[in-house]
């Protein structure tokens, strides 16, 4: 008798738990309803300068690593494919939508070691920094081969310094 008490306990508890994030996740959902739309793909992109497999780890508010944006299916971890063109950087990610960011809204490029829940080594994760409407957005990506993080970081220096920048009196 006591082995199904503490079965039931563990249960309920556990049953408590999920709730209680399922409520923060969708008091996150309504606090960020104002986001605004994602970018859309374009029609005709022009071939890639660069592709990358590996994990679309997640995007954030910048500077803020646990602050995950949970609109539009941001906030969900997965597989991906990361590829650079001249009219932006996409996102082709398994399970959701694909993420554009025209090159225009990109603001920076580095690596880190952790976002959002995934901790790796020492500047495993590349961050990209992107303007939303007003917001400025960091979205990280882990490649699956350690030899392409350089290259892709390259290529997206290589694209920000290409690129025209949104106007900050503007916000476009």
């Amino acid at each position: 008798m006591d082995k199904i008490a503490s079965l039931l306990l563990v249960l309920c508890l556990a049953a408590i738990v999920a709730g209680l994030i399922a409520l923060g996740w969708r008091s996150r959902l309504k606090q960020q309803a104002g986001l605004g739309p994602l970018p859309d793909v374009p029609e005709q992109l022009s071939p890639a300068g660069l592709v990358a497999e590996g994990q679309y780890v997640a995007t954030t508010t910048a500077g803020d690593w646990l602050d995950r944006i949970a609109v539009h299916g941001l906030g969900f971890r997965g597989n991906a494919e990361m590829s650079i063109h001249p009219e932006g950087v996409l996102f082709d990610r398994a399970g959701t939508g694909p993420l554009f960011i025209p090159s225009r809204a990109v603001t920076d490029c580095r690596s880190a070691s952790g976002m959002a829940g995934k901790f790796v080594e020492k500047d495993g994760i590349v961050v990209l920094s992107w303007m939303l409407g007003e917001r400025e957005l960091d979205t990280g990506f882990r490649t699956r081969h350690a030899a392409d993080k350089e290259p892709l970081l390259e290529a997206l220096q290589e694209l920000i310094s290409a690129a025209p920048q949104a106007d900050a009196d503007s916000g476009k």
